[in-house]
């Protein structure tokens, strides 16, 4: 089973896009969105196994309850029932390596649970801080390009 890191933006995008079914267990409707795609398709049914850290979790959490978000219809909701199922489902590390590659600071907790995880993909929207395209094992991906690629 291929191992995935979310960059945050990846669950914010699915949320805002198309949102996740107010059940947490995913009906077989497709979503538009790939993001949405990701979540509800291969992490939620655990055909991938998503990897984190208190670190990126951390961050998953207060992004996810940040109040812009409100305007968007069930925002809260449906991010307390992904976060609380990825939670329950993921994978946990403790990185113990430091990295200091990509600019914004905050996002190498990425690249370091990469390191520590050793997971196939790191999928992010974010390419202007992560123009590299791999941390030793690890590819770094759009969302687009993991769901085109992935193999069933």
């Amino acid at each position: 089973m291929q191992k995935v890191i979310l960059d945050t933006n990846v669950i914010v995008s699915a949320l805002i896009s198309k949102g996740v079914p107010s059940h947490v267990i995913v009906s077989a409707l497709i979503s538009k969105g790939v993001p949405s795609q990701i979540i509800e398709e291969l992490v939620l049914e655990k055909k991938v196994k998503i990897c984190i850290s208190a670190e990126v979790f951390g961050e998953y959490v207060e992004v996810l309850n940040r109040e812009k978000f409100a305007r968007f219809k069930d925002f809260k909701s449906k991010a307390e029932e992904v976060i609380s199922k990825i939670e329950e489902i993921a994978e946990k590390y403790a990185p113990n390596v430091t990295l200091n590659i990509i600019s914004d600071q905050s996002d190498n907790k990425f690249l370091e649970l990469a390191v520590v995880s050793g997971a196939d993909y790191l999928i992010t929207g974010n390419t202007n801080d992560f123009t590299i395209s791999n941390i030793e094992n690890t590819q770094i991906v759009t969302p687009r390009t993991f769901w085109d690629n992935f193999k069933f």
